[in-house]
């Protein structure tokens, strides 16, 4: 999989994690309202260190298969999104499952502007260009990422247990040939 370094939207810079980012980092994810749908045992940050690990860590872990970019607005970070391989359900170390999962995480300040719309679905578009299929899974009391989900053109599959070893709501988006034909956003 291919995605530019940087994308760019009408009113949006997605662009790789950056050393200076974890003043940021820290005050998303020490948020209880953010990281109360992340992970399997959801927990928020209480320390400057962990947001400084986290980059380091994503930094580290991009390649073909994982794709993780700051999302700013007019120079001012205001969420995340992300693609990377998801593990299958079963037994502990979870395995991959051979699908890629797209997600996204903001700061609360900035919800309901739709940005999280915006930049999902930047990345959704330059992901199909190259994969035939791009999943998204969600607690099923996320209403709000399940409206992102329906919002940038996936289709709702219903509930599965298939990944990470918990009852998720599952979301789907194919790559077409109208997504294929269609001009990629700008790179820059």
């Amino acid at each position: 999989m291919h995605i530019p370094t940087t994308l760019t939207t009408d009113r949006l810079l997605l662009r790789p994690w950056r050393e200076e980012d974890a003043g940021f980092a820290f005050d998303l994810y020490s948020r209880w309202e953010v990281a109360r749908f992340l992970g399997r045992t959801p927990a928020v940050m209480t320390e400057q260190a962990e947001a400084e690990r986290r980059i380091a860590r994503l930094r580290a872990l991009e390649d073909d298969l994982r794709v993780f970019r700051v999302v700013e607005l007019a120079g001012t970070p205001v969420g995340t999104v992300m693609l990377q391989p998801i593990p299958a359900s079963g037994p502990e170390p979870l395995r991959p499952s051979g699908d890629t999962e797209i997600g996204w995480h903001f700061h609360p300040d900035h919800w309901g502007h739709g940005y999280a719309v915006e930049a999902a679905r930047a990345l959704l578009v330059a992901a199909l260009a190259d994969l035939p299929r791009v999943i998204a899974v969600t607690y099923p009391e996320n209403a709000a990422s399940q409206g992102v989900c329906e919002r940038i053109g996936m289709r709702r599959l219903g509930p599965t247990d298939a990944y990470y070893n918990v009852r998720m709501e599952l979301f789907e988006a194919l790559a077409t040939e109208e997504i294929r034909a269609a001009t990629p956003l700008e790179g820059r």
